[in-house]
Formats: C-alpha cells, structure tokens, sequence
C-alpha cells in the first residue's frame, strides 16, 4: 500500500485495462459526456489495436448482426455506428446490396479499428499492466482512496499512473488442457494465434512444402470448425483431423425466441436470480455459445467428408468422441512428431495417432483479473474471486476502499452468457458510465457502503 505522493500527480477520473471491444465501447460512452480526454486513458498491450487478428481469416462471418455494434442499441445517432462507418467508407450502398446482416468478421475489425483510431490520444498502446496497488489517505491509513496503475512497456520502461476508478476489460485467456501444457515449446498453438503461425508450422521453413503434413484441430466450436476447413482448402499438403470429445458437430441455436436471451433486458432476469437458478438458466442456453458451430459451415465440413469418400483420397477426418488421455513429443528422423494416447469414448478402444502439429481451438479462460487484483486483496479484506458483483459491474467494496473497480466480460455467471459476447456492449458501457457519473455525484464511500449492501442481497461470488 502506498500514500499519494508530496509532489502534485494526475489523477485520472477512469483507467481502463485493455482496449478491446469493451472498453472501447466505454471510451465512446464516455466521450458523450463531454468530459475532457485526459480525464480517461486506457492501457493496451498489444502495439495497436487488434480484435481476434489471430482468426480473422477471409471467409468467416460475424454471427450476430451489424446492428449490434458498439452504439447503435443505445444510441443509432451516434457517429460511431456501423453504418456510419460503413457511409464513410463509402460502401454503404454496396453493403445494402449484399442483403447480409453479418458482416465479414475482417469488415467489422475494421470497423472497430476505425472508432479506436478517434482515441489515440487517450490509449497507451505495447504497455503492459503490471501491478495495481491501493493508494491509502495521508491522513487515514485505514481508507483507500485512488488506484495506482502500474505498467511496463516493450523497451522495460516503467510507468505509474493513479486512477478514482478502473474498467478490467482484458478478454479471454487462451484455454489450454492439462495434457498439453508441458509441450509449449512444441508445434502447438491456440486458435488465438492460427493466422500469425500456421505458415510456419505446415508450410515454408526447411520443409519441402510438398511434404505432406498432418495437423490435429482439437475442440468442437465454431473456432476449431473454421480453421479445419481453412486448413483443407488453403493447404494442398496437409492432412487435417477434427478431434472431439463431443459425439458430432451441434449447431448453435440462433433461433429468434433463443436469441433474446443477448438482450439487455435479458441480463436484468439473470441477475435477479438466486446462484442455482442462474446456474440452470446458463446450462439451458450453453448451445447459443459454447461447443456449437453455423449451420452452413456443419453442411460445408460434412459435403468436404462426402467427397472426399466418392473420391476415394480420404486426407481429412472427423474423429469425434475421442478422449485425449497423453501427449508427448517425438523426435524422429523426419523432425519432431506430436503423438497421443486417445480413447473411442463409446466403445473404450485406445488408439495412437501421430500428428506434425497441433492447433487447440479450446476456448478460453475468464479469469485473469484475479491475479491482476491479487493486490488489492489486504485493502478488500478478501481475495477479489470472493468479491460479489453489483448489476452496474461495480465490484462490491468496503466501506473504506473509495475507488470503483468495474469487471467487463468476467461476470458471466452473474450476468450471463451475454457477458463475453458483443451483443450487450453498448447498453453495459452506458450502465457503467451512468455509474461513474452517480459515484461522482453521490460521493465516493456512500456509494461504495449502498453497493456492497446492495451486493450482499442479490449478488454472489464470481
């Protein structure tokens, strides 16, 4: 714990851990207002802005509607919606004669870059956050009255900066299985990264890139769909297999009374729910998110098997209820192999199957801002994953600790499963700021005591 500095330092109003979607969304939000910029600043650690680069391959579609932007569900005035974006690109018309409401997942990173490039001045882009420390009152050491924000950048240069408030909104951290874990240094990726490093695992380097190559796809969501087929048809010389645990490919449930449950107001009826009930509730909608694929991409794989059978050169394969029971690496006379113990999951059969390299399409982690707020856990008087969570995404607090720390895309069990998606951005960050503006209003330590009643009522641990 630290006391503010003698010498006059800036305090910002709001610090924002990331700049994707998320906080984005705020940092438009926020600019409505009228505030000035420098009362806000956010912190990314990538060198420029990026959203999912890693999967923006040609072909793939957004899969919920361009409507559902960072704007248009609070405000369709905005200057920042799609179709505004769209107008000044000058294909507004050109879109509409698409007749398509998703647009290509490429088209809508462009547009996200378009809106971040209006904050700039506000974003410290290759910084990484390092350490967030309480800032305690010189004349109370029991009261914590700002943040201290703590980041390193690409050269090792350090820099501190406080903060009344802070917004997490750091994504997903790739999910990788436990038999996986000890073969970093091998030919595995995650998805996150295919674009940037399937070139060099199936093709160029010192291979001849005619020498056939097989590659393993683990996972049966949309993300391992799409980079199976991607693999079979810009790589002539790889042999690609879907594994799964999952008997076949689901497809997602996209049906119009199904889809309310992205609404905002949707988030409302979650919320109020006792932790059982909102655990069955998420249960009961998992297939519009989780382990399910498009339609068409389902219809696209099994036409490619088809094929593939009349043809007679069966290259690709779905290898569905597999269990992978071990992993090691290889090493042959023909380079490193990646072989693994796997097991028919219906009629128990245990097989070996070799593969030159392997991309997990295994999801991803929520979780990364418990070590983040690790800190902070003396000034809260519990480690932060016991904090609960108030409907405005205000971490509870004591009375004593004044700033306000929300959570964004880490309170899906309390919010639902809207919470890591697109689909709530605009109305979550007007919530949020509407939050802000009513701490300013209120006075710090009123509002925090009223949320963490508040919490203790209807809220539970994330």
């Amino acid at each position: 714990m630290t006391h503010l500095t003698t010498q006059r330092e800036h305090i910002h109003d709001l610090i924002g851990v990331g700049f994707g979607p998320s906080n984005l969304a705020l940092a438009v939000r926020l600019a409505e207002t009228g505030s000035a910029p420098a009362a806000h600043c956010y912190i990314e650690r990538q060198p420029e802005f990026g959203w999912h680069r890693g999967m923006l391959l040609d072909d793939s579609r957004m899969q919920i509607s361009f409507l559902k932007d960072l704007v248009t569900l609070r405000d369709p005035k905005s200057r920042f919606t799609f179709i505004n974006y769209l107008f000044e690109r000058g294909r507004l018309q050109d879109f509409v004669n698409l007749k398509n409401f998703y647009p290509t997942r490429i088209e809508f990173h462009d547009y996200l870059r378009w809106v971040a490039s209006a904050f700039d001045d506000q974003v410290h882009y290759g910084e990484s956050v390092t350490r967030i420390e309480p800032v305690m009152d010189a004349n109370d050491p029991r009261t914590v009255t700002h943040l201290r924000v703590h980041s390193r950048d690409a050269q090792g240069k350090e820099r501190h900066r406080l903060t009344r408030a802070l917004s997490v909104g750091m994504g997903g951290v790739p999910q990788i299985p436990a038999a996986f874990e000890a073969l970093r240094e091998a030919a595995v990726i995650h998805s996150s990264g295919y674009l940037t490093s399937i070139d060099g695992l199936v093709g160029g380097g010192t291979r001849d890139i005619a020498q056939r190559r097989r590659v393993a796809v683990v996972g049966s969501g949309q993300s391992a769909a799409e980079v199976f087929i991607d693999l079979a048809r810009r790589f002539p010389h790889v042999d690609a297999t879907l594994m799964m645990r999952a008997p076949a490919l689901k497809p997602a449930d996209d049906s119009p009374f199904v889809n309310e449950i992205f609404n905002p107001s949707f988030t409302d009826l979650i919320y109020s729910q006792p932790k059982d009930a909102r655990r069955s509730l998420l249960d009961t909608f998992r297939d519009t998110n989780y382990s399910v694929v498009d339609r068409p991409l389902i219809e696209q794989i099994y036409e490619l098997l088809y094929v593939q059978n009349v043809s007679g050169a069966s290259r690709h394969r779905l290898l569905n209820n597999c269990a992978i029971e071990s992993v090691r690496e290889l090493q042959t006379a023909d380079g490193n192999e990646i072989e693994m113990r796997v097991r028919d999951r219906m009629d128990g059969d245990a097989a070996m199957e070799r593969f030159d390299a392997v991309v997990l399409a295994t999801g991803y982690r929520r979780d990364a801002h418990h070590t983040l707020l690790d800190p902070l856990a003396e000034a809260l008087g519990k480690p932060v994953e016991q904090c609960e969570v108030a409907r405005d995404y205000l971490l509870a607090t004591p009375a004593h600790f004044q700033p306000r720390i929300y959570l964004q895309g880490c309170c899906e069990d309390s919010h639902g499963l809207s919470d890591t998606l697109l689909s709530v951005l605009a109305r979550r960050a007007d919530e949020i700021a509407g939050s802000l503006e009513a701490g300013k209003n209120e006075g710090g330590v009123a509002v925090q005591a009223r949320t963490a009643q508040s919490g203790d009522r209807v809220a539970f641990a994330l």
